[in-house]
């Protein structure tokens, strides 16, 4: 018999439950949440009843032979993307299966996770500004469009880094965001002495897509999870309003 059951249970419980919100904000679909928390939960002797939607996760747990049962809901912090923590808790998992880990041993591993460094400020604008300038020449833009696209995507990024600092709504952060890199490609076509730029206007934004959310979107649907599919969806679609909006924000600036 185990020690004190129902103490282990409620322990269980809350880890599963800091691994979901963990997963679900690291931009993982709801299929990887589900079938983490259910092979840590067996590796535990309980049976895990999940149930997800786009801001909160409800957790119930039993284990048969003590009548225990533990039910909780936590809600998630704003999603983003950090993959070194979703592959992190998925190799972790099967370590926890295959090694026998304790409780104490899997906190440690999620402090270590959530404590690796992110990469440098400056690599991410350097690197988000080359890929659109590399979206730029993929439409058709010329070297000097695709400088001004990577000056636009540069200043772009770092406007919507500074507001989510400043805990802007995170539709807001996007809106100006795109509006700046559009007013900034939109100024070099506006006062071009020379061809018309409009492959950099159009690409200037590009690296605003949400690319996670939709793709996220159809492995939910695929998966049958139809409920976080649509929010995820619905995110999406309002981030490319956002975007749009952004644009037209430009495009009425300077009376194109």
């Amino acid at each position: 018999m185990k020690p004190n059951p129902g103490r282990e249970i409620n322990q269980i419980g809350k880890l599963l439950l800091e691994i979901g919100a963990l997963l679900m904000s690291s931009g993982a679909n709801t299929a990887r949440i589900r079938i983490t928390i259910n092979r840590i939960a067996q590796a535990f002797g309980y049976a895990a009843e999940l149930f997800i939607t786009h801001r909160a996760l409800t957790l119930t747990l039993n284990e048969h032979s003590h009548a225990e049962v533990f039910s909780s809901t936590k809600r998630t912090s704003p999603h983003g993307v950090n993959f070194k923590v979703v592959s992190g808790i998925s190799r972790m998992s099967w370590r926890v299966v295959e090694e026998n880990w304790s409780i104490a041993a899997i906190n440690a591993e999620l402090r270590r996770l959530t404590s690796l460094p992110h990469y440098p400020r400056w690599l991410v604008l350097v690197m988000v500004a080359l890929s659109g300038g590399a979206f730029c020449r993929l439409a058709g833009g010329t070297p000097g469009e695709m400088a001004i696209v990577f000056i636009a995507s540069l200043l772009g990024l770092l406007v919507r880094q500074q507001a989510h600092q400043h805990e802007f709504n995170p539709y807001l952060c996007v809106y100006l965001s795109a509006t700046t890199a559009a007013l900034i490609s939109g100024a070099f076509m506006k006062f071009a002495l020379v061809g018309k730029l409009e492959h950099a206007f159009a690409t200037s934004v590009l690296f605003l897509i949400p690319g996670i959310p939709l793709i996220n979107t159809f492995s939910d649907c695929v998966d049958g999870n139809f409920l976080n599919g649509l929010s995820r969806f619905s995110h999406g679609l309002f981030i490319s309003f956002c975007i749009a909006l952004g644009l037209l924000s430009a495009i009425g600036f300077y009376g194109f």
